[in-house]
């Protein structure tokens, strides 16, 4: 159906982002697109799109043929009947007030008939879920909300080919799951055809027919390796956890499902002996310093938390999930004092923090918000680096907390024109560099492959554990893998409430849904493959 043929691309003067690449993607088929953070995945699909070089600049090279015809010339709008694509911050292509008016904006532009649209829009609806947000404003839905509508208004269109761009990196579990489900139902269904962008391979692994790896060839960082999905996992440098576990167990063939590890894992299981106990950071001050009692509030007094409590301890991570919507990103945005509560009292390092003025908001509290890009506004990596550095009085800083979370960005580069993850990891650089005594991050493993969120995931416990400056971290994720490498403690919010607040171990055994692939396989205690290779003889 769709074939890229010899695709080059690079940028005035820079390397090959793209390296002669070769792809086909038949009619029915869902292919898997995977690759290091910043190795040129959005640039590829975008490419399909017919938005790269359009809107990117750049030259490219090479062909994209659609049934056999190229399209390489053609623009996005002439494609947009066969190709639909979402791109991985949703919110910027809303063009609409409404969800519903945004469901059928696509296809009042391809002139169809009013019942079509109206038929279409119900379908939809019902198959992502959203029905009853259907008179909502796009600007007040969750991060999540706005990425299954954004999938739904191109879905309204019945394209032939999907070109989606990390389409679960804001959704919770049971969400992501559910969408995945619905696209595989669309691959096996009907015919349509699914290239799909992802850094959470352990979501999307197993519905995967085909795996395309950018950025696996050293010498040739732009070729692909295309390849049934075992054989491509088998030496990549990045793999979902239970492909890192059947490489620690020296299963072979790699297990790509939790059912197939389970079958595995009775003798790993009589090798490992009993799960290990994470050690609790040692309290020096018992003081909490975050402190909520009975808080109900919300943006416009709606409101969204409902008798929140909530205590944080000095030296802990705390991770924050919940399905969309449950009010992580309010409960963040109240904490940070942007947001005045309605009821109910805030203390956050001893003080209201909506009383404080905005510098003595950032100085004792950092949040690095969903979208990290409001947050960046000079003109380099390097002048982000030294104003970060500035405000921390802390020289060179903020670019080594870069190196560690995303190596090699060219200082020289303007930070509107890097990808997505590497946008973020400078936001979570600059954020973290000036080392306040209550860290807030919302969705801050977005468009980070592995590597990166291990490192991530010990930069936060070494700054929430410093001798002598011990702070509070609380992240708001989905990202459950993330969730079991970096936290302490797990709270899980529900309906505006805190419906369970443990120590992360318990918290993820109790349930399924925020379970990580290895306490899936191995039970209780087990949160990590590193924890089983030392555990192994």
């Amino acid at each position: 159906m769709i074939e890229l043929r010899d695709l080059t691309f690079a940028y005035d003067d820079g390397p090959r982002i793209l390296d002669g690449v070769d792809l086909t993607v038949e009619e029915g088929e869902l292919v898997l697109l995977a690759g290091p953070t910043g190795v040129g995945k959005s640039t590829l699909l975008g490419a399909v799109a017919g938005l790269v070089p359009a809107f990117s600049g750049g030259t490219v090279s090479g062909d994209v043929l659609l049934d056999g015809g190229s399209i390489l010339e053609l623009p996005a709008r002439e494609r947009a009947h066969a190709i639909g694509f979402v791109g991985q911050n949703p919110s910027a292509w809303f063009v609409t007030d409404t969800v519903e008016e945004e469901l059928a904006f696509g296809m009042e532009q391809l002139g169809l008939a009013p019942a079509t649209m109206r038929r279409r829009v119900e379908e939809t609806l019902d198959l992502l879920g959203i029905a009853e947000l259907r008179q909502r404003d796009l600007r007040t839905l969750s991060g999540g909300q706005q990425q299954r509508v954004a999938i739904g208004s191109v879905l309204t269109m019945h394209p032939r080919l999907l070109v989606l761009d990390e389409p679960t990196s804001a959704l919770d579990p049971t969400a992501a799951e559910d969408v995945l489900a619905t696209l595989t139902r669309l691959v096996h269904d009907l015919g349509v055809s699914v290239l799909l962008a992802e850094h959470r391979l352990e979501r999307v692994v197993p519905f995967a027919d085909r795996m395309a790896l950018l950025g696996g060839d050293i010498d040739r960082p732009g070729l692909l390796r295309v390849g049934e999905t075992a054989e491509v996992l088998a030496d990549a440098p990045i793999a979902p956890p239970i492909v890192e576990l059947g490489r620690a167990a020296g299963w072979q063939p790699l297990p790509l499902t939790v059912r197939d590890a389970r079958r595995r894992a009775r003798p790993l299981l009589a090798d490992l002996g009993e799960p290990p106990v994470r050690p609790r950071p040692p309290v020096v001050d018992t003081t909490p310093v975050v402190d909520v009692r009975r808080l109900v509030g919300g943006p416009a007094h709606v409101p969204v938390l409902r008798e929140i409590d909530l205590q944080l301890q000095r030296g802990t991570v705390t991770a924050l999930m919940g399905r969309n919507g449950a009010g992580k990103s309010t409960l963040l945005w109240t904490l940070q004092g942007r947001l005045r509560p309605d009821r109910g009292d805030v203390v956050v390092a001893g003080a209201d923090p909506h009383g404080r003025s905005a510098e003595e908001r950032r100085a004792t509290t950092g949040l690095v918000p969903q979208s990290p890009a409001d947050l960046l506004y000079l003109e380099t990596v390097a002048e982000e680096c030294a104003a970060a550095d500035g405000d921390a009085g802390r020289p060179g800083r903020t670019r080594e907390l870069l190196d560690r979370l995303a190596p090699g960005i060219d200082p020289d580069q303007h930070p509107r024109d890097l990808s997505e993850g590497q946008r973020l990891a400078l936001a979570v650089a600059i954020v973290l560099a000036a080392s306040p005594q209550v860290l807030l991050l919302d969705e801050p493993t977005r468009g980070l492959d592995y590597p990166a969120k291990a490192a991530l995931a010990e930069v936060l416990r070494d700054l929430a554990a410093e001798p002598g400056a011990e702070r509070a971290v609380l992240v708001a994720t989905h990202d459950v893998e993330f969730v079991a490498r970096a936290a302490d403690d797990l709270a899980v919010l529900a309906e505006g409430e805190i419906v369970s607040h443990a120590p992360v171990a318990r918290a993820v055994g109790e349930s399924p849904a925020f379970a990580p692939q290895v306490t899936k396989v191995l039970g209780e205690g087990w949160l990590t493959v590193d924890q089983v290779r030392e555990a192994l003889p």
